[in-house]
């Protein structure tokens, strides 16, 4: 326990070295990578989907990708969230998108971004499909609502996330009644001004704005590998006659598929958040900040090379 805040810190960092990130990019999927990342190609992604599909699971894809500081750069992530849409259709897979708008350049300019994703959202449109903007870090968090709500005047199929340890996340579940959201508790190192520091407040408010989400009629998706939390989702929506229509849970790729499982066998809808690509490095950094335990992934595909 005493290593475990050095150990996060160490990790955070990793995630958002921008000379690492380009150095991961040479190195294929190493350290374990490739336990927790489907593949660096969308055709092999799609393999993955399918697979998760066939066990009953349905799946969202990510292209991943972030500090995108080049239109040329972002123009070029803008076309592969197409194609990946465009792929989704043309298999047949259970699937949807998730992006990260700095990687659309959020960056560079809101106009710009908000361009790119016209695009992506209107061609998910075409193919009956849905768009989930991922949230990043707290600077770029109004950015993200201000062109989420742009689009939602032109699209219904698209939502965002709404991460529980930000001190506003409960007035943003306020604002966004009606909007399908994924409800996580939050990856990223925040400051005390912006978020809550200690577990069991966050774990309350995760619950709280998931409760109020649900209670207003909005579709909820409940993002966590928690047993705890989920556990409490299943007996709050029985208890106050919430159909399994209006939510669902999501895991990530790799983590705890005998749970994801477990939930298919009872009914709920489960989906699954399948990242890929080259610009794997800030996500696996992100997932061993997250638990000490995550580190074995790394140890493991070490041991295997």
């Amino acid at each position: 326990m005493v290593l475990e805040q050095p150990m996060k810190l160490f990790f955070m960092y990793l995630s958002k070295n921008k000379a690492m990130n380009k150095a991961a990019k040479q190195w294929g999927l190493k350290f374990g990578a490739s336990q927790v990342v489907a593949g660096q190609s969308v055709e092999s992604a799609i393999e993955k989907v399918k697979e998760l599909n066939e066990k009953g699971l349905v799946c969202t894809l990510d292209h991943l990708g972030e500090f995108v500081d080049s239109r040329e750069e972002a123009l070029e992530a803008t076309e592969y969230c197409i194609k990946t849409l465009e792929a989704i259709a043309a298999s047949g897979a259970n699937c949807n998108l998730s992006l990260k708008m700095t990687q659309l350049g959020l960056d560079i300019s809101d106009e710009f971004c908000l361009e790119n994703m016209r695009r992506i959202v209107q061609t998910a449109k075409d193919y009956n499909n849905f768009v989930r903007i991922d949230m990043e870090d707290h600077s770029h968090c109004q950015q993200t609502l201000d062109i989420l709500a742009a689009l939602r005047k032109e699209f219904d199929n698209v939502g965002t996330v709404i991460q529980a340890y930000l001190f506003r996340a409960e007035q943003d579940i306020a604002d966004l009644k009606g909007i399908s959201l994924r409800l996580v508790k939050g990856a990223y190192k925040e400051s005390a001004e912006v978020a809550y520091q200690d577990k069991n407040q966050v774990d309350a408010n995760y619950l709280n704005i998931i409760k109020k989400h649900l209670q207003s009629g909005s579709y909820t998706a409940i993002a966590t590998h928690d047993h705890q939390i989920i556990a409490e989702v299943k007996k709050f929506t029985k208890e106050n006659n919430i159909p399994q229509s209006q939510f669902e849970f999501q895991m990530l790729y790799g983590f705890r598929t005998n749970l994801q499982l477990e939930l298919v066998k009872e009914g709920y809808t489960t989906r699954v958040y399948v990242p890929f690509g080259q610009d794997w490095f800030g996500y696996f950094m992100r997932r061993m900040a997250e638990r000490p335990q995550n580190v074995s992934f790394a140890l493991r595909g070490l041991i295997s090379k």
